[in-house]
């Protein structure tokens, strides 16, 4: 067994046991089953993400490094690098929250963007492991834009390597079938009540596009929380394979997209 898949076991049998019991205690959706329709195609996306996407993902990160380090102003990474390691860290993370936040709103807004971002949507049943349904172009996207602001400043990664997981684990936490009393980090790292009205049926969701800081959807506007039960339907209304494969060539695939206008659900506000 090589090591990269030792590893990704190791993971899935981590969030296995941190989830499911979560999931089952407190449920936002209560009757959803472990076992719930497409769980072998949500299980192919993490296979393929921990074996594959992630080796690609971090390869292309270091080669924009490289072309960075050769035409970012030594001056500007001199200033950035005089800081406090704290403040550094902080200045990255938010910086990266706040090119992800537009690169999401992005692909909700234009095409070609959506093509790849609408296979993460076509999840009709969210949960821990749904959270890795993701097409690799459209995660390679989202991973840059985390990184952007730290490489071109030149910040070494590896300093905040522990957030970096932990941030990792709450984002598939927000897509978990949980639903806890979380107080202010409701705030500042998200909860699975705010993700699950994003992935809501609607024509391209125009709310809550910052998984992992929520506070940006409120400076921006697209911060969207009605009171009441989660009653509506989760994933796309647009036709397409549902299959692994299928879904990695769905992107590419020619069809159109519904243009009937859809009313906004309970409590939605006109976010355009």
């Amino acid at each position: 067994m090589s090591a990269t898949l030792a590893a990704a076991l190791a993971s899935l049998a981590l969030l296995v046991v941190v989830f499911v019991p979560l999931e089952r205690v407190f449920p936002a959706r209560p009757g959803q089953p472990v076992a719930r329709p497409a769980l072998a195609v949500d299980l192919c996306f993490f296979f393929g993400q921990y074996l594959l996407w992630n080796g690609v993902s971090l390869s292309l990160v270091a080669l924009v490094r490289g072309g960075l380090d050769l035409h970012v102003p030594s001056g500007l990474r001199a200033a950035f690098a005089g800081q406090p390691l704290w403040a550094q860290a902080v200045e990255a993370l938010v910086l990266g929250d706040l090119v992800v936040y537009w690169f999401h709103r992005a692909c909700h807004t234009f095409d070609w963007l959506w093509r790849f971002h609408a296979v993460h949507h076509t999840s009709e049943h969210l949960d821990w492991l749904a959270a890795h349904r993701e097409h690799p172009l459209d995660g390679i996207g989202t991973q840059l834009s985390a990184n952007l602001p730290a490489l071109v400043l030149g910040f070494e990664p590896r300093a905040v390597a522990g957030l970096v997981v932990l941030r990792g684990m709450w984002a598939i936490f927000v897509h978990s079938n949980v639903r806890l009393p979380l107080g202010p980090l409701r705030w500042i790292l998200g909860a699975p009540e705010l993700h699950r009205w994003h992935h809501a049926r609607v024509d391209r969701t125009r709310h809550n596009f910052a998984n992992v800081a929520p506070w940006l959807d409120v400076v921006f506007g697209t911060h969207h929380l009605p009171e009441g039960e989660e009653t509506y339907p989760l994933g796309v209304d647009e036709p397409g394979p549902r299959d692994y494969a299928g879904q990695l060539l769905r992107p590419f695939l020619p069809r159109g997209r519904s243009t009937v206008e859809q009313a906004p659900l309970p409590g939605e506000t006109a976010i355009r």
